[in-house]
């Protein structure tokens, strides 16, 4: 009898850790949370700003009420295509996503006021998104890659009681280090008579010309963006997806650098008001210097940091076996409480 009992008080325990564990099960994370017409996920959600209301596009993976990603794209003007590579990784560790297209994307509204396309402008916007889909401390973690990186920042220096981890991939704290490191390194690295090509229609502005796209793809975008050739097909899908009008706003037209309204933005100095556990990742042939993201992981108070050995730019593409381990580590890592201690 007593070893039926013991027996009965083992299986209860294990129960009661099993639902206690941070990983859903296969029938949890898949339950539908959603009343009505199902939409897959997809939820646009109503913007509120100082020249009208518009709505954005997001859209939701799985159900874990103890970790949920919000993903941040690049650009600025780019959209949740780059992340579709997150569909192969994240839904086998029971980790609730989601892709979300900025105000101006291609899957949201897209009003003409360019009185919008302000990091204050978009730091709003997330703060309102995170709000609509009721994530909070104990679950939220912000993950931004490249523009999104620098968002995330933003969002996380004026809202990080929010957030339960933060996740900068591929960005540097500061724009202008970003075009000493692309004027510096990068450009060094091209073949001279190329380059040469590249800065003589850059001086004239002709960014349209096919020539320019024609010498940056096989010699500076397959090195430093995407090293898989040809490109997966999200990623060819979401080039011409851009909304170039606010990349070049922000971002300015050459991709050595950058001269639009971020070409001054730099918090490096204000990465130690950052309370909140924090990776930094980088790719060994990032458009981004990769020794500075290492650096950012040891300003913040509790950082750790990420290279891809193999990867660029868009190393959740060309570097996933660093990647994705990496940063599902750091994740879990984070919701167990082994990160920061």
């Amino acid at each position: 009898m007593k070893k039926l009992l013991y027996l009965s008080l083992f299986i209860f325990l294990i129960s009661c850790k099993q639902n206690n564990s941070s990983t859903p099960t296969l029938a949890e994370y898949h339950r539908i949370n959603d009343w009505g017409v199902q939409t897959g996920g997809v939820k646009m959600i109503q913007i509120n700003t100082p020249v009208g209301k518009f709505n954005v596009w997001t859209k939701r993976f799985g159900s874990n009420p103890k970790i949920k990603v919000l993903l941040l794209h690049g650009g600025p003007g780019g959209t949740h295509e780059f992340f579709e590579s997150f569909e192969s990784f994240f839904p086998q560790e029971g980790i609730e996503f989601y892709e979300y297209d900025q105000l101006g994307s291609y899957f949201s509204d897209k009003p003409k006021d360019s009185s919008l396309w302000t990091t204050e402008h978009f730091v709003d916007e997330v703060e309102q998104v995170r709000r609509a889909l009721g994530l909070n401390k104990d679950n939220f973690y912000l993950l931004g890659h490249s523009w999104g990186g620098i968002l995330a920042m933003e969002y996380a220096l004026k809202y990080q009681d929010n957030l339960k981890g933060l996740i900068i991939s591929n960005m540097m704290a500061s724009c202008p280090a970003y075009g000493k490191y692309a004027q510096d390194v990068l450009s060094k690295q091209m073949n001279p008579k190329v380059l040469d090509t590249i800065r003589a229609i850059e001086a004239k502005g002709d960014f349209k010309n096919p020539k320019y796209m024609e010498l940056l793809i096989p010699n500076f975008y397959n090195e430093h963006l995407c090293r898989v050739v040809p490109w997966p097909e999200a990623l060819q899908r979401a080039f011409p997806h851009i909304n170039e009008e606010i990349y070049t706003m922000m971002q300015g037209p050459s991709e050595f650098g950058v001269s639009g309204r971020l070409a001054n933005w730099d918090r490096s100095k204000d990465l130690p008001k950052l309370t909140i556990p924090t990776l930094t990742i980088g790719g060994a042939h990032d458009t981004m210097d990769p020794e500075y993201m290492k650096w950012m992981s040891t300003q913040v108070q509790h950082g750790r940091s990420l290279t891809c050995p193999n990867g660029s730019h868009c190393d959740m593409w060309d570097d996933q076996s660093h990647y994705f381990p990496g940063l599902i580590s750091f994740i879990k890592d984070v919701d167990s409480g082994a990160f920061p201690k």
